[in-house]
């Protein structure tokens, strides 16, 4: 193993002082670069969106070693307008993808029952898993996208008969006792 100082590709230019240490296994002659990426990317960022679009978590997606640790990816949102629109775009396509699964989880039928020696059984357990796997995604959607998917409550102020509320006021004016004019 041998360790060299080498002048950052994204850094050339900028001033001859700036390096970053890269930490090379030498096999076949070929380096190869250990460690998580922390330069900005667009190929990366890409990536990043497009699994999310798919519905992978960002916390799975950053779990790979080829990708940038989550701290990372939230500094490069703060840092680039064009990755954080991509980004928001890529969650609100997640909360589509949620929604289908949804659906999926509720028709799946097949474990909700098992034989048993005295014939079919509910299986509560299963049941029950897969209300909360619903309830998840419900919630995560709704946060995600909540103009289609979060539940909408409205308040409705009405008067008399359903109609329009009366409002009225009263202003008394009282003259001070003992006042100096």
């Amino acid at each position: 193993m041998s360790a060299e100082w080498v002048q950052s590709p994204s850094l050339s230019g900028v001033t001859s002082a700036r390096f970053v240490r890269a930490v090379f296994f030498w096999r076949d002659r070929a380096a190869i670069m250990l460690g998580r990426p922390t330069i900005f990317s667009q190929e990366l960022a890409d990536e990043i969106c497009e699994r999310l679009a798919d519905g992978e978590s960002l916390k799975a997606i950053c779990a790979a070693p080829e990708m940038p640790n989550r701290s990372t990816v939230f500094r490069w949102l703060a840092s680039n307008k064009d990755f954080c629109d991509t980004y928001a775009r890529a969650r609100e396509a997640q909360a589509d993808v949620l929604a289908d699964e949804i659906l999926v989880i509720a028709d799946d039928g097949s474990n909700d029952t098992y034989e048993t020696d005295d014939g079919p059984r509910v299986n509560q357990d299963v049941i029950a898993r897969s209300r909360l796997r619903v309830d998840a995604r419900k919630w995560i959607a709704a946060k995600l996208k909540p103009k289609v998917y979060a539940e909408r409550n409205t308040t409705a102020v009405e008067g008399p008969n359903g109609g329009p509320v009366q409002l009225s006021m009263t202003v008394e004016f009282i003259s001070a006792k003992g006042a100096v004019s």
